[in-house]
């Protein structure tokens, strides 16, 4: 029998959703309302005068030749982060399901970097990797293998993708391990009766019991990497060198605060909204079906 909660008071179920209406519409519907509404303007170079353009804007952006070498970054650096991101934390979340010796101590060690915020994790990195001041950055050039992220902007993207990798670690490490843990022991132990390999028992059983944990995280990590790593890229590398580093949120901030620009970077930012919203709903419409479900 269902048992289903009854209010007396018929106003009092809206007055509990009020505050967090009044979030969502504070800090989500109005910002990207303003966004919609100033993305169709134009102002002159000293802010004294507005013009509506309507598309303008959004033809401007989508024929900028910088604009889609940003999208080609994102693309690159959003899909590195998420490949990298949930392998590690699976891989480390098996493991520390394991019963090992230590294994408090190594799941906490693994929590810790999610405490960090982006910026302060990108400055970790600048004193491990910077070419002049950094440890390793010192040691590769003795080495000879002349390291400045700096100046290559392959080596820059390249940082950018670890330093956000590890900052997400911790998060999707939790997850993964709490999947794991809530797969009944009766399962595994069934199966290693049978006498299925731990490479087997984790495709067949684990994996697909997990996918609703892995299904969540893949989305989770797409939008990360396009909205909270602007951090760990403004802290270590501008967006540069040149415009290697350049993804489409740090356009957005430059084109707006920077080179005060506001009806592109509205523009831009309204495409990015369109964007990551397209691929959620593709991930939804795409694998729901393929979620298996304990």
């Amino acid at each position: 029998m269902e048992r289903r909660v009854i209010f007396n008071n018929r106003i009092l179920p809206y007055f509990l959703l009020l505050p967090q209406l009044a979030i969502t519409i504070v800090f989500f519907f109005w910002p990207a309302s303003q966004a919609i509404y100033q993305s169709l303007l134009r102002q002159d170079p000293f802010g004294l005068r507005t013009t509506f353009v309507l598309f303008q804007n959004f033809q401007d952006v989508l024929s900028d030749p910088l604009y889609l070498e940003a999208f080609k970054v994102t693309a690159i650096f959003s899909l590195s982060v998420t490949f990298f991101v949930m392998t590690l934390a699976l891989l480390f979340a098996v493991l520390a399901d394991r019963q090992i010796r230590g294994a408090r101590a190594y799941k906490t060690l693994l929590l810790w970097p999610y405490a960090l915020a982006p910026a302060v994790a990108a400055v970790l990195w600048v004193f491990i990797f910077h070419p002049s001041i950094g440890i390793l950055g010192k040691t590769l050039n003795v080495l000879g293998l002349h390291w400045d992220y700096q100046l290559n902007g392959v080596q820059a993207l390249v940082l950018i993708i670890v330093a956000s990798s590890w900052k997400q670690i911790a998060y999707n490490f939790l997850f993964f391990l709490a999947g794991l843990q809530s797969v009944p022991l009766a399962i595994t132990e069934a199966a290693m009766i049978d006498g299925a390999s731990a490479w087997k028992l984790f495709r067949s059983i684990l994996f697909p019991l997990i996918s609703p944990m892995t299904f969540y995280l893949l989305t989770i990590n797409l939008v990360f990497a396009f909205f909270d790593t602007f951090g760990v890229i403004h802290a270590l590398t501008h967006g540069g060198p040149g415009r290697a580093t350049t993804t489409l949120m740090y356009k957005v901030y430059m084109d707006g605060y920077v080179n005060l620009n506001l009806g592109h970077s509205a523009a831009q930012s309204v495409i990015l909204m369109i964007i990551v919203s397209a691929l959620v709903w593709f991930q939804f419409r795409a694998m729901e079906g393929k979620v298996h479900y304990a």
